[in-house]
């Protein structure tokens, strides 16, 4: 299992919650740059739990698989 996970940083506001949420630790709190980063982006598990607790709503997480992705609703 892997995703590409995208973080829109300009639009993060920088609170942490998607770190706290990942249970994987596939997000990472980049201490410098005071943002996430995707640090093993491979270990996902496609839970999507970042990209729902995230109040700003700006990560997008895309899954790996192959043949055609089926958006929900």
């Amino acid at each position: 299992m892997s995703a590409h996970i995208e973080i829109h940083t300009e639009e993060c506001t920088g609170c942490g919650t998607c770190v706290e949420a990942c249970f994987v630790d596939v997000l990472r709190w980049d201490e410098s740059k005071e943002r996430p980063i995707v640090a093993y982006g491979q270990d996902c598990v496609w839970c999507f739990t970042c990209e729902i607790n995230c109040p700003a709503q700006c990560i997008e997480v895309a899954p790996h698989m192959p043949g055609q992705r089926v958006e929900p609703y």
